[in-house]
């Protein structure tokens, strides 16, 4: 059925097959005709709707943390009305089977999405891991390294020294 979802910016018809306008990138909505005898739109389907389809790609990082459920619930809320798709998972390590809504979530979203969703949340960017680099251990870490290995040689050669000693 061609012409059941028109854009609401260039008015474009397009197939039921397609969510996004290929020309403008926004969200396609039912044409009146067909709006009005189409049945009502679920709330899963209106969440769909909202999603912009640049930040729906690549695997999921995580933006945010949430004390809770209800706040996990609000932060998803605020990057949905911003377009992001965001998934909440219980934190790793809290497991309170008793109180379904309590201990800590993170708040993962679509790699394409990570940098929107942390403007919108006001969430800094993960500091970048480096690679350790050689030669900046302390001083006296090498110190105390090379005095326990004396200590360890010498405990060794007194151990050896009275088991071979009639």
């Amino acid at each position: 059925m061609t012409g059941a979802l028109v854009c609401t910016r260039c008015a474009t018809p397009h197939g039921l097959d397609e969510r996004f306008c290929p020309d403008c990138g926004l969200p396609l909505v039912h044409s009146p005709e067909v709006a009005a005898a189409a049945p009502p739109v679920s709330q899963a389907q209106e969440r769909a709707r909202k999603v912009r389809a640049a930040y729906a790609e690549g695997p999921l990082v995580r933006v945010a943390a949430a004390r809770h459920q209800a706040e996990a619930e609000f932060l998803q809320g605020m990057l949905l009305e911003e377009g992001i798709p965001s998934l909440v998972r219980r934190s790793g390590g809290f497991d309170v089977p008793d109180f379904l809504a309590a201990g800590p979530r993170d708040v993962l979203v679509p790699e394409s999405g990570a940098l929107a969703a942390r403007e919108t949340l006001g969430v800094p960017a993960p500091a970048a891991l480096s690679p350790p680099r050689r030669g900046t251990t302390p001083p006296w870490v090498r110190a105390l390294a090379a005095a326990l290995a004396v200590f360890i040689i010498a405990v060794v050669a007194a151990g050896v020294i009275v088991a071979i000693s009639p």
